[in-house]
């Protein structure tokens, strides 16, 4: 099971899920949904903050680099 600490696990199953998708272009709301929608994350969405997602992002866009 994923937890909102699982960044670079939760990257990968991003990229397959949204493989056409520039992350730099998501917002925090989009990317907090599509987080809670993969089938192996379980954790509090309330436990997310900005900086979380921002790390979300962050490394989402070193992979495609």
């Amino acid at each position: 099971m994923l937890k909102w600490t699982d960044v670079s696990d939760i990257v990968i199953e991003l990229m397959e899920r949204h493989p056409d998708v520039d992350p730099q272009y998501v917002n925090f709301v989009d990317l907090h949904k599509w987080v809670l929608a993969i089938d192996d994350f379980s954790d509090d969405p309330d436990r997310c903050g900005e900086k979380i997602l921002e790390a979300i992002q962050m490394t989402w866009i070193d992979e495609l680099d």
